[in-house]
C-alpha cells in the first residue's frame, strides 16, 4: 500500500532523493515513481500511443511515463523501453538515479494481461539503434539531455519513424511562451524545426505542450 502523501512530504530531501532508498520504495510500491511530465504532456503522449503499433521511449528513469504508456496501449502493440539505468550527469539532476529492477516492477504493475508487449533494452539508445530494423509509430526522446546526445537520438532514430508517425521531444521548450525545458533539447528542436531553412523535409511541428514538442512525419 502506498505511503500517504502527507507522510511522504515529511521525508527530508536527502532521503527522498537517495537512489537506493527510492529504488526500494518505488519497487515495493510504497511511493509512486517520480513524475517527469505534466498532466497535459501525459495526455498528449498517451493519445498518440493508443493507435501506435510500436512505441519507443528513450529514457525511462523510474517509469512514470512508461507506466502511462503501458496503461494506454493494448494487445498487438509493442512498447520498447530504452535506458542504461544508473546516474548519468546530463540525463538527470545531480544525485538522481534509478535501478532497472525497481522500474521494471513499476511498469509490470501498470501493464495488464490485455496490455502491450513490453520489450526492455537496458543500454544506451545509440547502442540499440544500429541493430534496429522495425518501423516506429511513436518515438519519445527523453534520455540524455545534452545537446549532442539529443541530436544523436534524432539522427539515429528518426529514419525508423513510419509515415504518419510522431517524435516527441521532452524538455524542449526553454524560453518559449508558457513553456519550460532545458538548453540541450530546446537547441536541437530550434535548430531543426525553427531555423531559417524550415523543418526537415516531410516533417512538421504538430503540438507543443508545457515542455514537450511533438513533430509528425508526413
Amino acid at each position: 500500500m502506498p505511503l500517504p502523501p502527507a507522510l511522504r512530504r515529511l521525508t527530508p530531501d536527502r532521503l527522498r532523493d537517495d537512489p537506493r532508498l527510492r529504488a526500494l520504495a518505488v519497487g515495493a510500491g510504497l511511493i509512486p515513481p517520480r513524475t517527469m511530465h505534466s498532466d497535459a504532456e501525459r495526455e498528449l503522449l498517451v493519445s498518440l500511443a493508443r493507435d501506435a503499433r510500436r512505441v519507443v521511449e528513450i529514457g525511462v528513469y523510474e517509469g512514470s511515463s512508461a507506466a502511462a504508456l503501458a496503461r494506454a496501449m493494448g494487445p498487438g502493440q509493442e512498447l520498447h523501453l530504452i535506458d542504461p539505468f544508473g546516474h548519468h550527469p546530463t540525463a538527470l539532476p545531480s544525485g538522481w538515479g534509478a535501478t532497472e529492477r525497481a522500474t521494471r516492477r513499476v511498469v509490470a504493475r501498470a501493464a495488464r494481461p490485455e496490455g502491450p508487449r513490453v520489450v526492455w533494452h537496458v543500454a544506451f539508445s545509440h547502442d540499440v539503434a544500429p541493430g534496429w530494423t522495425a518501423p516506429v509509430d511513436l518515438l519519445f526522446v527523453d534520455g540524455d539531455h545534452a545537446e549532442a546526445a539529443v541530436r544523436r537520438d534524432w539522427d539515429d532514430w528518426h529514419g525508423f519513424v513510419a509515415p504518419g508517425g510522431h517524435v516527441l521531444f521532452h524538455d524542449a521548450r526553454d524560453g518559449r511562451p508558457r513553456g519550460r525545458g532545458l538548453p540541450g533539447p530546446t537547441a536541437v528542436v530550434d535548430r531543426l524545426f525553427r531555423g531559417p531553412d524550415g523543418p526537415p523535409a516531410g516533417w512538421r511541428v504538430v503540438a507543443e505542450v508545457d515542455r514537450t514538442v511533438a513533430v509528425r512525419r508526413g
